[in-house]
């Protein structure tokens, strides 16, 4: 597959982490009061609302020539996530910080 091919997928997997993960789970904190979360506790809760783009990532699942997109998504939505809950999503780390900073 091209790199032209999973363009515009790399961006989302790119900003998704901490767009929908890490912006929810600062609202998800702040809502509920809770003003010091660890980190593990914010990475969880990021890794939560990060995972609600399943759907759009099985949106193309059953066509033979998504095969190649579909394998690369489901491999990279894991490895971000992996990423997340070892702390090495540098933008998660930032809003986290933010969180507790002006939360």
């Amino acid at each position: 597959m091209r790199d032209d091919e999973k363009f515009e997928i790399i961006r989302a997997l790119d900003l998704l982490p901490h767009i929908s993960g890490a912006s929810w789970a600062m609202l998800w904190f702040r809502i509920n009061g809770i003003k010091n979360p660890s980190k593990d506790e914010f990475r969880e809760k990021t890794v939560e609302y990060f995972s609600k783009i399943v759907p759009l990532l099985e949106s193309f699942e059953g066509k033979k020539e998504f095969d190649d997109i579909n394998h690369y998504m489901k491999n990279r939505f894991e490895e971000e996530k992996k990423l997340i809950i070892s702390g090495e999503n540098k933008e998660v780390e930032k809003r986290y910080q933010r969180y507790l900073d002006y939360g």
